[in-house]
């Protein structure tokens, strides 16, 4: 396959697929089922990729699933539960069953209906279909309909697709990415390394080869097709990245910390509150870029305002005139 072709199963899909398998059967299916039989790890398996490399991208949409909140189970062998090799996996349908005590209106039903209706048609591609069929013929018992079960996988930027290919090929990218405040963006050249989603945004960790340093880049700042080329990196690079990555964030996030004020009830309060600390006169949130986090407040308009830090009000505020002066309003 050329070095920039586009891979015949985007990762998006691969991981619908792995779901849709796992959650239809109820014992659990192994590794070696899942990579045999599961559209997008069988592809890769025939064009020739090795079983190393397999258990790999196995191990990575695992914990990218359970990033987005899917829960897999593991199950080991009875007798000896810390020996996985022959370790079976499985989304318990459990974890989806709706409370007894919820009661839907007869408006809300007929929406519930309707959407059912549209997933019904949608939810499993005829390669889904088909890696069902090849799991069944093993003699795993695969439960159905698996219809209504909608997996948690958020609409992402063009360049995901390409910088998770290069991932998996272990490839340098290149890429234009546009940073606040700077009037042309600049072509980075990266050893991409990992994909890590943080405060609901995705983001590509790797070497930045201009600087010789390890940098992270948010993907909606990436402002032109994602470049792959044939320059080669050790795949061993990529152990342990996406902890790293997240380490990263997570250490710039508790640098940066905003007070806010929050109205009670509001959608504000209901999406920050997730990640805040209570405070004397508000709220701290943490954030990794003031920029995003700006725009972010903004939106939620007189619902949020920003105590401290003075940059961050500034940002908000101008953000706001701004959108007040698009609509007529005085400057």
């Amino acid at each position: 396959m050329p070095a920039n072709a586009s891979p015949k199963n985007p990762p998006e899909e691969r991981l619908v697929n792995l779901v849709v398998a796992l959650v239809a059967t109820e014992q659990g299916l192994t590794k070696d089922t899942i990579l045999s039989s599961v559209s997008g790890y069988r592809e890769q398996s025939e064009a020739g990729a090795s079983k190393d490399a397999l258990e790999k991208m196995f191990e990575r949409d695992k914990e990218s699933l359970r990033r987005l909140g899917v829960p897999i189970e593991t199950i080991g062998d009875w007798a000896d539960p810390d020996d996985l090799r022959e370790a079976r996996y499985r989304v318990p349908t459990a974890e989806y069953e709706l409370p007894e005590d919820i009661v839907f209106t007869s408006p809300e039903l007929a929406l519930l209906n309707l959407a059912g209706g549209v997933w019904s048609e949608s939810s499993m591609s005829a390669d889904a279909r088909s890696g069902l069929r090849k799991i069944r013929a093993l003699g795993i018992a695969v439960d159905e309909p698996i219809i209504g079960y909608s997996p948690r996988i958020s609409l992402r930027e063009p360049s995901f697709a390409p910088l998770q290919q290069a991932i998996e090929l272990s490839r340098v990218v290149m890429f234009a990415y546009l940073k606040p405040g700077e009037g042309a963006p600049r072509t980075r050249r990266v050893q991409p390394l990992a994909l890590v989603e943080y405060e609901g945004r995705w983001h590509v960790f790797g070497v930045d080869l201009d600087v010789a340093a390890d940098r992270t880049f948010l993907l909606s700042r990436i402002v032109e097709d994602v470049s792959i080329t044939r320059d080669a990196f050790d795949p061993a690079l990529r152990e342990g990245a996406g902890e790293r990555a997240l380490a990263g964030l997570d250490e710039v996030a508790e640098r940066n910390r905003a007070l806010l004020e929050v109205n009670p009830g509001t959608e504000a309060a209901l999406r920050l509150s997730r990640r805040a600390l209570p405070a004397d006169q508000g709220i701290r949130v943490p954030f990794v870029d003031i920029h995003v986090f700006a725009d972010e407040l903004a939106s939620y308009g007189p619902e949020v305002r920003v105590v401290e830090p003075a940059e961050l009000r500034e940002q908000v505020i101008a953000r706001l005139t701004a959108a007040r002066v698009a609509h007529g309003g005085a400057g």
